[in-house]
């Protein structure tokens, strides 16, 4: 599959988290404890919200079936899905340098006093 990398972006914040904590096989219970766990607690994943996310993901080919274990399903990252992964992190250190050189503002936050 030929993933247009532009296409896929920006990813939404729970996204990024399920691409991130895909950089190594998981099902998905324990994609949803990565999830928790790679964003400190401030991304908290249903199990409706993930196997939604995870069918959207295997559609754009930015993530497969790893196999099966029991009942459990397997997925993985896809060379495309790293690569809209390292793009969406590029995203957010440009946020970060432009967030580090904005002027800061006071509580007021108006030029209009």
């Amino acid at each position: 599959m030929n993933t247009d990398i532009r296409k896929a972006l920006p990813l939404t914040e729970s996204t990024a988290y399920i691409l991130l904590a895909l950089r190594e096989a998981a099902h998905g219970y324990r994609i949803m404890q990565a999830v928790e766990t790679l964003s400190a607690g401030t991304v908290e994943l249903g199990p409706g919200t993930l196997y939604g996310a995870l069918a959207a993901l295997e559609e754009q080919g930015l993530i497969e079936a790893a196999g099966r274990e029991g009942r459990r399903k397997y997925y993985r990252l896809t060379e495309p899905g790293m690569e809209v992964l390292a793009a969406q992190a590029g995203r957010y250190g440009v946020f970060l340098e432009a967030w580090k050189r904005a002027p800061a503002r006071g509580a007021g936050g108006g030029d209009d006093e």
